[in-house]
C-alpha cells in the first residue's frame, strides 16, 4: 500500500489517499488514539461517492472509529468490464420496459463483481490492520449488499456489518446469507424505485445471524435519514469496542 496524498480536516481527522496495486482507496484516521476500523462499502465511482463517504467517515471518527474505502472493480478509473456493462444495460432496459429483471441479468451483473471485490477488500485489510492508527475489530458498512454478505461469510476479521439494502441480489447470495453469523443492522429505503423491496425483505429473512435488525425508512434510494448514521455508530460501538 502506498499513500499518495493527505489532508487534515478541521475536526482533526487525517484523510489519506492510497493505492493498493492499481486499486485506489481512502483512509480516515483519528488524531489521538488507535481505533477500530470500519470498511465503507459503496456502489462504485469514488470521485462521485466521495462527499457521502467523507461525511460517513468523519461522523464515524466523531464516534471513535477509523474508516477506509476502496474503489470497486470496473468503476472509477479502473478498467471497465464489458460483461458488466452489458448486464447493466439489460437491467436498465428491463426496468424501463416494466419487465421482470431476470436471474440471469442479476447473476451477470453482481456475481462477477462480488467474486472480484471481496478478495480486494481482504487485501486492503491485510495492508490496513498493521498500521499503528488501527486497533481492534473491524466492521463493514454500506453496499453493494451482496459484497457485504460474502465478506461476512468468508472474512473472520469482520465482526459486525451494517448492510444497505438497495441492490439486486443473486439467488446464490441467498444461500450464502444463511451462513452469516455476525451481528447485523440492515437499512432499507421503502420507496427505492430502482430495486426490489420484497427481495430485500426476503434476504433479511434468509440472513442466518441470531442478532439482526432491520431499519426501514420512507424515501428513495439516496434518502437515508441522517439519524441512521448515529444509530449505525452506536451499533458498531456495541460490537467493536
Amino acid at each position: 500500500m502506498r499513500f499518495t496524498a493527505e489532508q487534515r480536516h478541521d475536526d482533526g481527522v487525517l484523510e489519506r489517499s492510497f493505492t493498493l496495486g492499481d486499486i485506489p482507496g481512502i483512509l480516515w484516521t483519528l488524531a489521538s488514539t488507535p481505533a477500530p476500523l470500519l470498511l465503507l462499502g459503496h456502489p462504485g465511482g469514488l470521485p462521485a461517492m466521495y462527499p457521502r463517504l467523507s461525511g460517513r467517515a468523519r461522523q464515524a471518527a466523531a464516534a471513535g472509529f477509523a474508516s477506509a474505502t476502496i474503489e470497486l472493480p470496473g468503476s472509477g478509473d479502473r478498467p471497465r468490464s464489458a460483461t458488466a456493462d452489458q448486464a447493466r444495460a439489460d437491467l436498465r432496459g428491463a426496468l424501463a420496459a416494466g419487465e421482470p429483471v431476470t436471474d440471469d441479468i442479476v447473476d451477470r451483473l453482481v456475481l462477477p463483481l462480488v467474486d472480484a471485490a471481496v478478495p480486494e477488500w481482504q487485501a486492503a485489510l491485510d495492508a490496513l490492520l498493521p498500521l499503528p492508527e488501527i486497533d481492534g475489530p473491524v466492521g463493514y458498512a454500506g453496499g453493494v449488499i451482496s459484497i457485504g454478505v460474502r465478506l461476512a461469510v468468508v472474512e473472520p476479521r469482520v465482526s459486525a456489518a451494517l448492510l444497505f439494502a438497495g441492490s439486486f441480489v443473486p439467488r446464490a447470495i441467498f444461500d450464502e446469507a444463511r451462513q452469516v453469523t455476525i451481528p447485523l443492522l440492515v437499512l432499507l429505503q421503502w420507496d427505492d424505485e430502482g430495486n426490489d423491496r420484497q427481495m430485500a425483505l426476503d434476504l433479511f429473512d434468509a440472513l442466518g445471524s441470531t442478532e439482526k435488525t432491520l431499519h426501514a425508512n420512507l424515501g428513495g434510494h439516496t434518502g437515508v435519514p441522517a439519524f441512521e448514521g448515529d444509530d449505525g455508530n452506536r451499533f458498531f460501538a456495541r460490537h467493536l469496542k
